[in-house]
């Protein structure tokens, strides 16, 4: 019998190094479980002295509504250390101006006994927190009064709104326990949740009310304190704003206390001003604002006092360490610190979408590698192999049961060999004799020769039948394994796009804010998508009244001098609700522009015509004009070419290849109906900066290129897709020029003259005449000169479309500021 290790391993016995190994497994530990030890008890200790402070604190003389309402909160938010925090509140009580730990032992007792009940029945949840403490706190101060000396709607009063401020710092709690441990899920705060945190620091500051250091307030060099923390990490406006809330608060916990209220929101005010300078102007600002106050209230020695303890103040800052203030800038929204953790964020994410993507891409492409391999598997297939399977299943079922079995295929195996393989070319050759004209030397050797020859004659024609099968399968497989290929090449263009839009470009950004506002002009945000030449896209979010104007004749070709290319207005979305900017979108311009025209026709005169047309762009500076001409006329023929088109236009619109784009939609057309139907497509996709167009015909008329006098054909021989699976694509690339005319045309146009007359030099005739080069009025002319042709009737389906390609001038196209530089580009793309 095997022995088994510790670990569970057949036939790995336990040595002297097994053992020390194992025994000293018994005494390890996780370092990030160490760490997160560590993190909760540092916490813990921070919630209990919170505990202590909430636990003392008093305000209007005699209310005590934070104790409660903290222990509530606690209870949900971390039930480990519910029991220190009760008793942390109640040792806090004692140490009030007004000490009631009786109280305040009681209303926690309450609410712990009603949350415990809902508990039985699964109803606790937080959101019924600040209900249990009002509660709570109700019963328990009623109590208190009707046990008292006296009754008097004064003290039912005060319990209503020490029940009521319960309630409320409840609420506050819930949001701000959570930020202050760093606990919370979202990287930005809101304005709401800041002013929470606000609160509970005032609230613990409280709890210092009374104490003394060498002749300065506790609660004064902690107010500034925090004043100057938040005045370093939000500005002015956070730090006047924490004056206003932790004066308010302290004035309510002492009313002598009532020009702190003022006094902060100065001093913050002051400091955030000053933030910029650093610490030490911050601590000046905070300084000048306390002083100029407490000159005019105060007495001398007031003066004194409240310089010292801003002085204290000041000094804490000094000690405080920079990363403390960049950690709270980040959860500030407007601030640098919180602009760049959103970037940060943002860019992670791009980075692990991009990496997810590949990984996808990877996938596809080894799924069409293994496509790839089964048809090499399946093409190394030999014809003498596929001969010698041909002929074992012609002699299993013919000599079998024969008798001479062993003198044909052991005596006289290459006789037997010969004559069966020329049985079998007769067979391919499909001349296969009567019984009374088979060679002596068949009839002499086998006596079974015509049910050898029915035989094989039967077995061919399986044999083509499975050769048939392989090969679309074949076909098939290749098909697919292009498509996965496709589908592969796609994706990882989208994850080189989703890490080139991840690029930090903030100094960029603020170049062209800086560039637009030295023009007057007040711009609410840019972002740069992309700076790739060429390629560019750039947002600018304004609220003027008539924003286009502005966009396309100062910002378009300010931004061209910028970027040394020409820039052009693409679009621009208006806000959805009043109060929102409008959003402008800039990309580069084209150097080309392609006018066209369209006009058609159904056969007799009817509305529905077989023949579709698109003119798509592509998104990727290139434009597609297409004609697709479907089988027959009417309604069938509309819906087939019409899929013809919408399946290509997006397929080449995601980025797939051309020609495994038109295979793809033959195959889907092949598959959509058992039936035969088919549609020709006819495909020029121009390139709108070089003029380079490449032009794809699949069982389509020619088209043709008017270049001045000169009539240049564009022809291709090939079928229609949706009848075979392997089609023919024909690709044929031509440069085009500035004022080229480019007419594709369905066969209904290109067959009118009949087959009595050079179909193609008729056409050419015919475009040479035109006297305009308009191309709606092109394309107007050559229905109108068929249709009269025919004496006014209409026998097809007819459609012609004309695209005039033309060297793009824009309207507004740059001037130069003083003092403004080219902008740099990145200089890596992925």
């Amino acid at each position: 019998m095997k022995k088994e290790s510790a670990l569970g391993i057949p036939g790995l016995e336990r040595t002297g190094f097994m053992k020390s190994a194992l025994q000293k497994g018994m005494n390890w530990k996780p370092v990030k479980s160490v760490s997160h030890a560590l993190l909760a008890k540092k916490w813990t200790f921070l919630l209990v002295s919170i505990a202590f402070l909430l636990g003392r604190a008093v305000i209007l003389e005699s209310l005590m509504p934070f104790a409660v309402a903290y222990f509530a909160v606690i209870y949900f938010m971390r039930k480990d250390v519910y029991g220190w925090v009760a008793a942390s509140l109640v040792a806090g009580s004692w140490f009030a101006s007004d000490p009631a730990p009786l109280w305040i032992a009681m209303e926690i007792a309450v609410v712990f006994l009603l949350l415990k009940g809902l508990e039985t029945y699964e109803r606790a949840e937080l959101s019924t927190a600040p209900i249990i403490v009002f509660v709570s706190t109700m019963l328990v101060q009623l109590f208190g009064v009707f046990i008292g000396d006296t009754l008097s709607w004064y003290s039912f009063m005060m319990v209503v709104v020490e029940a009521s401020l319960s309630f409320v710092l409840t609420l506050v709690f819930i949001h701000a326990i959570p930020v202050l441990t760093m606990t919370k899920k979202s990287a930005a705060l809101k304005h709401e949740e800041i002013i929470c945190v606000m609160i509970l620091l005032a609230s613990v500051m409280t709890g210092a009310v009374g104490w003394m250091i060498e002749g300065m307030s506790a609660e004064h060099i902690m107010s500034r304190y925090m004043l100057l923390l938040f005045a370093m990490a939000g500005g002015a406006p956070l730090g006047a704003s924490v004056g206003v809330v932790a004066g308010l608060i302290l004035s309510l916990a002492d009313f002598s206390a009532i020009v702190q209220m003022s006094m902060l929101a100065f001093a913050g005010l002051l400091a955030g001003l000053l933030r910029d300078g650093g610490k030490m102007a911050a601590a000046f600002g905070m300084l000048l604002g306390t002083s100029i106050l407490s000159i005019y209230i105060g007495t001398q020695a007031d003066v004194m006092s409240s310089t010292w303890e801003s002085v204290a103040a000041a000094t804490l800052l000094l000690l405080t360490p920079r990363s403390v203030i960049r950690i709270i800038s980040r959860y500030v929204p407007g601030t640098n610190e919180h602009v760049k953790s959103q970037h940060d964020y943002a860019k992670r994410v791009r980075e692990v979408t991009a990496e997810r993507v590949v990984q996808f891409s990877e996938v596809f492409r080894q799924l069409s590698s293994s496509f790839g391999q089964l048809n090499q598997n399946l093409a190394e297939v030999s014809r003498e192999e596929e001969i010698g399977n041909f002929m074992n299943a012609v002699a299993a079922k013919s000599c079998a049961n024969c008798h001479r079995q062993n003198a044909c295929w052991e005596d006289k195996f290459f006789h037997t060999y010969k004559m069966m393989t020329d049985m079998m070319t007769t067979v391919e050759e499909k001349r296969a004799p009567s019984p009374k004209e088979f060679p002596r030397a068949w009839t002499t050797h086998c006596i079974k020769t015509p049910q050898v020859m029915s035989i094989m004659s039967h077995q061919y024609e399986l044999y083509q039948n499975n050769k048939y099968w392989k090969k679309q399968i074949y076909e098939s497989r290749q098909l697919v394994a292009d498509q996965l290929t496709g589908v592969s090449q796609v994706m990882d263009d989208l994850s080189k796009e989703i890490k080139r839009e991840g690029q930090t470009l903030h100094l960029q950004e603020e170049q062209i804010r800086e560039a637009v506002e030295g023009l007057g002009l007040s711009v609410q945000g840019v972002d740069i998508i992309n700076l790739e030449e060429g390629n560019v896209e750039i947002e600018v979010y304004h609220s003027f009244e008539k924003g286009f104007d502005e966009c396309r004749k100062i910002i378009a070709p300010l931004l061209s001098d910028i970027l040394g290319e020409h820039i052009a207005v693409k679009s621009e979305v208006s806000p959805t609700s009043p109060g929102e900017p409008t959003q402008a979108i800039f990309g580069s311009a084209k150097q080309f522009e392609v006018e066209t025209g369209v006009a058609g026709a159904a056969k007799g005169g009817d509305l529905l015509s077989g023949d579709s047309f698109s003119l798509v762009e592509l998104g990727n500076g290139k434009f597609a004009v297409a004609i697709s001409d479907g089988m027959g006329n009417g309604e069938r023929a509309l819906q087939e070419s019409s899929a013809a088109l919408a399946i290509l236009q997006q397929l080449l619109q995601s980025g797939m290849d051309e020609k495994l784009a038109v295979k793809s939609v033959n195959s889907v057309l092949l598959l959509r109906s058992a039936e035969e139907m088919y549609a020709t497509v006819d495909l020029a996709i121009v390139d709108l900066y070089t003029a380079y167009t490449t032009f794809m015909k699949i069982g389509s008329t020619p088209s043709f290129i008017k270049r001045g006098k000169e009539v240049i054909p564009i022809t291709a021989n090939n079928l229609p897709i949706g009848i075979i699976q392997d089609i023919d694509v024909d690709f044929v690339s031509m440069q085009l020029l500035p004022g080229d005319t480019l007419v594709m045309m369905s066969d209904g146009i290109f067959d009118a003259p009949g087959h009595a007359v050079n179909k193609e030099m008729w056409m050419k005739r015919i475009i040479g005449e035109l006297a305009t080069d308009d191309p709606q009025e092109m394309a107007d002319t050559l229905l109108d000169t068929v249709v009269r042709y025919h004496d006014g009737e209409i026998v097809d389906d007819m459609t012609v479309l004309v695209a005039r390609i033309d060297k793009h001038l824009p309207e507004w196209t740059s001037f130069r500021w003083p003092g403004m530089n080219r902008m740099e580009r990145p200089r890596t793309v992925s």
